[in-house]
């Protein structure tokens, strides 16, 4: 309950600071590559219920229809701005209402795309999904987007196995780190 009063007062917040930037980056995202400026794809949250989770689009409009679903940093489907979007992570700020919903937190594992349960065994996957799926989790705040797939796996089984809002605070301050470092793609 403290960690949902913590989401919402947080993703609340962040939402009136960060309008204006939000309508610039979709501002550069429909005049680099028109729209839709946001990205909609279905994912996995707690309990295994499907949602929408939603990103400024930093790929091509056709991008699923062209190729393979997990994207290389040097990938032909990012567009300019996308390419920048994604440095930054400024993508991820559409998941903020995705918060406010109640279908993600600010922290926890990344949410996976139906298709990646076959990447676990089942009881990794069911502990997995005993917690809301974050906009940055531990795997985010150790690697940023240099995990390898081992490595996500454990960091988010880690997470969900003794989750508290001291260590989301934790997590939150290193994945600051992480974006001010600008490490990652």
């Amino acid at each position: 309950m403290l960690k949902r009063g913590f989401d919402l007062l947080l993703a609340a917040l962040a939402l009136v600071l960060l309008a204006l930037p939000m309508l610039a980056v979709a501002l550069a995202v429909c005049l680099d590559s028109g729209r839709p400026v946001v990205f909609a794809q279905v994912r996995v949250g707690r309990h295994g219920r499907l949602f929408r989770l939603y990103k400024f689009r930093s790929m091509v409009v056709d991008a699923e229809a062209r190729g393979p679903q997990r994207t290389a940093s040097a990938d032909p489907r990012i567009t300019r701005v996308g390419r920048w979007l994604r440095r930054s992570s400024l993508d991820e700020l559409p998941q903020l209402f995705n918060v406010l919903r109640g279908d993600m937190s600010l922290v926890g594992p990344r949410p996976d795309v139906p298709a990646q349960q076959a990447d676990y065994r089942a009881e990794d996957w069911a502990l997995r999904c005993r917690v809301r799926p974050g906009i940055t989790g531990l795997a985010q705040a150790l690697y940023r987007s240099r995990a390898t797939p081992a490595q996500r796996l454990q960091a988010d089984l880690d997470y969900a196995r003794r989750p508290s809002l001291a260590l989301d605070l934790r997590i939150m301050g290193l994945t600051v780190l992480q974006l001010v470092r600008k490490s990652g793609n």
